[in-house]
Parts: C-alpha cells; structure tokens; sequence
C-alpha cells in the first residue's frame, strides 16, 4: 500500500488581482472577472523566479512543518512543464538543492493540470512494486511566463505556484493517512493543439518578434510564442470526458458515488467546475471549489486544496475523496483516496 502523508505549497510574492487586470483592461471589471472565474487574485511568479526555486520552497517547506528527515527520502518525482532547462532533469536539480541522498531517484514528467492526479498513481507504483518507501512529489508551473501581456483571458485565471507532497509505504501517527487506491486515465493527443505553447521546442523554437493576431475588435486572439487555450473546446472536452472517466474511477475502486465524501477536481475555473459537478452527478455540499485565492495553478490545485482542507479540519477518519485532473494533452486522471 501507499500513504499521502502530508502536503504544503507555495506563492509567489507578486499578487496579481481583478482590480490590476481591470485597470489594464477597463472593458473587463473586476466583479466581472470574479463573477466568470471565482478568481479574485493570482500569484505571479519574478522574472528570475523558475519552478525548481519555487518546488525547492514548497518542499523546504513540507519538510519543516512535518518535521521530515530529508535523508528519508528515497525518490523524487516532479511534474512541471517549465523546468529550467531543456535537459538536465530538473529533479536531479532539486535533489542536490534540497539535501536529499544520492541514493535517490529523480525524475520529470511533463503534464499539466491532470499531473497532481498521474504523480500519485506514479508514485504508487514506485512504492508498492518496492523501488521507494519515502517519495518526494513536487508539482511547480510557471505558467504566466507564457501568457502574452495582452491575453486578458488567460491573465484572469492563471497563476504560478508549487506544492510539496510526502508519499510513504508506511503509516505514520499524526500525518494524513490517506490510503492511494485505483486511478483511471482518459487522453485525447487529437486535440493537443486546443492547449499549447507552439514555439519555443524542437517542432517550432521560439520566434523574436513572432506577429501577433488580433480579433476584429482589436483584442489579442494568437502568437505562437505564448499560451494558447481554446476556451470553448476545452470546456466541451471536460464537460463530455471528465464525467466519464469519474465514473471509471468510482467503477475500478468499486465505490458508489453516495459513498464519495468529497470530490476535488482541479481548479479550473467556477463556471467549468459548477458544470462538470452538475454533469458528474456530485452534490454541491461534497464537492470543493476553492480558487477565489491563487486561481488556477495548474498541477498544483488539488495539493493546494487539500492542504487548506487538512488545515481546517475537513478531512477526516474514514472519508473516501474521488480526486480528478483534467486538461493541456489533452489529458485526464482520476483517483480515489481513503482516510
């Protein structure tokens, strides 16, 4: 078996709020933009700030608050798709600035917001096929580093953080306990383009002065050296697919959805939950939509929810939580979690 034990997480200093994005947008007010996302400030990561700076906090972090001997740590696992470098491994990074034994794996896995979700069916099976016992997993994105300064769309709901978690084969008095069960996963590569950074890889490298496309009102539409999100696709691919593969999850652990005590899925954005909530069937009071602060951070939503839940006592003995990824891949991961 494999245990989550214990979560923290990081922000950046620089805020970014509606009232920000209003003034450089005034066509767009601020209760306009919490009223469409549930978002009312995001974090932005410095200019000199990458996601291994920010996973080193995180876990630095964890390790202080739960009193975690870092020599313990047998692996680690981090999922980001803004590492520092093309290669190397920005885990084997992270296993010199943190401390951690050379007797340590280290590895990446480029996913975005499904990455939570595939990092504990990951690590489980590290532990229970017995390549680990204590598992660092660590998911950080810079992803406002890829919005263009125009896209007002994506500057409403994206933000930067990083999140720390401990998986372990044992138990452990006082930490979270939380049993990892059965994951199902859904990928749709045929639409991967509804989601992308075209520029700045092997297929197209990064452009200087890449022109940008306008709407006919003038707005940014598209430049290939920034994010680009199909708000419409993406929102019809997790309205069709996430209901189905929340039922594979509920299927292969064979649980009922009377018997889920909380649903988390990522983060979106509150207009995107509430509909994927209706489609899946889950009661409002269980399921958790908690992104007013820091907005969607991509892999790092469901760990930042959760640890707000750890502590404000909401997670408890015997619960039974349905966790659910979905996004950029196009790429969906569900999982159940028993306390």
């Amino acid at each position: 078996m494999a245990y989550l034990q214990a979560i923290a997480y990081y922000y950046p200093e620089k805020c970014l709020t509606n009232e920000d994005i209003s003034r450089l947008h005034p066509e767009w007010s601020a209760d306009k933009i919490s009223s469409k996302t549930g978002i009312y400030k995001r974090y932005l990561s410095s200019t000199d700030e990458t996601a291994v700076d920010m996973a080193e906090k995180a876990a630095l972090r964890l390790f202080k608050e739960f009193k975690i001997d870092k020599k313990s740590i047998d692996f680690i696992v981090l999922c980001t798709q803004s590492p520092d470098y093309y290669l190397p491994t920005s885990a084997c990074i992270l296993q010199d600035r943190l401390g951690l034994s050379e007797n340590c794996g280290a590895f990446d896995y480029n996913l975005g917001c499904s990455g939570y979700v595939y990092g504990l069916g990951l690590t489980k099976g590290l532990i229970e096929t017995g390549q680990a016992q204590n598992v660092l997993l660590i998911t950080s994105e810079t992803y406002t580093k890829y919005l263009h300064p125009d896209d007002k769309s994506c500057q409403t709901i994206f933000g930067d953080a990083a999140a720390a978690s401990l998986i372990t084969l044992e138990k452990h008095v006082g930490w979270l306990n939380a049993e990892i069960l059965k994951s199902a996963y859904r990928t749709i590569g045929a639409q991967y383009r509804d989601l992308i950074v075209e520029n700045g890889a092997s297929r197209h490298p990064k452009v200087i002065d890449e022109k940008v496309e306008l709407n006919e009102d003038g707005s940014f539409k598209y430049c290939a050296n920034n994010l680009f999100m199909d708000g419409k696709s993406i929102f019809d691919f997790s309205s069709l697919i996430v209901p189905q593969v929340v039922e594979q999850t509920l299927v292969k652990n064979g649980i009922s959805k009377d018997d889920v005590d909380w649903y988390i899925f990522h983060q979106a954005n509150k207009f995107m939950l509430n509909f994927a909530r209706m489609r899946c069937g889950a009661p409002q009071e269980k399921f958790v939509v908690d992104l007013e602060d820091g907005g969607n951070t991509v892999s790092s939503t469901i760990p930042i929810v959760m640890k707000r839940m750890m502590d404000n006592n909401r997670l408890t003995l015997g619960q039974t939580l349905l966790l659910c990824g979905f996004g950029v891949g196009l790429s969906v991961a569900g999982i159940m979690l028993k306390m």
